[in-house]
């Protein structure tokens, strides 16, 4: 499994693309290039990627467009973009970027130890992000398991005694899932809140009703 992340390059010369790949070499990270706005688009629609470098000045679709649809699609809305300008670019291009959803300007030429550091910035958060992504599903599979057998709680035959235990035990584990739902609960991005909410919610339904099952008499 290829646990690199993404940036995607968005260019539409050549020589711009060479010099981003050189720099951004060290950060062993997959590098994928874009000739114009709508090679990028085309890109985003099936791959993730941490982070767009975009270049303003494009023939055809220019960076701004190309922000704005990126913004427009639900998928990519969340998607940082920093923004390539030349040195002397017009004073309007800060606020039209920002206003397009730019996180940031870099301009050409560009600074090598700047550029990697702002772009290993987002790289690390976007495996950050994903780490939670993975691990949030792995506690809606576990809550997913625990509902199961809480169904087969409540269809048990009339010797209750064995089905009480399982209760526990199953108690026991929505326990753990319960504690390292916290967990990412506490460092879970805007992005990802709802998920969490949702589950949170089905875990204290779960918990419920495997208390309810373990109780004598029950």
């Amino acid at each position: 499994m290829d646990d690199k992340a993404k940036i995607l390059l968005v260019d539409d010369r050549e020589e711009n693309l060479i010099a981003l790949e050189a720099i951004l070499s060290s950060l062993d990270q997959d590098l994928v290039r874009a000739r114009s706005g709508e090679e990028a688009l085309k890109a985003l629609l099936t791959d993730e990627y941490a982070v767009i470098l975009l270049d303003v000045v494009m023939p055809g679709m220019d960076g701004f467009e190309t922000a704005r649809d990126i913004k427009r699609r639900k998928k990519t809305r969340d998607l940082p973009i920093i923004f390539l300008t030349a040195v002397n670019s017009d004073p309007d291009y800060a606020f039209r970027g920002y206003a397009a959803g730019a996180v940031d300007f870099i301009s050409k030429p560009f600074d090598p130890w700047v550029l990697r550091a702002k772009v290993s910035v987002f790289v690390e958060l976007h495996n950050k992000n994903k780490q939670l992504r993975d691990q949030t599903t792995l506690l809606r599979e576990q809550a997913a398991l625990l509902r199961e057998q809480s169904t087969l709680l409540r269809a048990r035959p009339g010797d209750e005694a064995p089905w009480q235990a399982l209760a526990r035990r199953a108690a026991e584990r929505l326990t753990a899932v319960e504690e390292q739902a916290e967990v990412v609960g506490k460092r879970v991005p805007d992005s990802l809140r709802g998920e969490v909410d949702e589950l949170g919610r089905r875990l204290t339904d779960l918990r419920l009703a495997l208390e309810g099952e373990a109780q004598p008499g029950s």
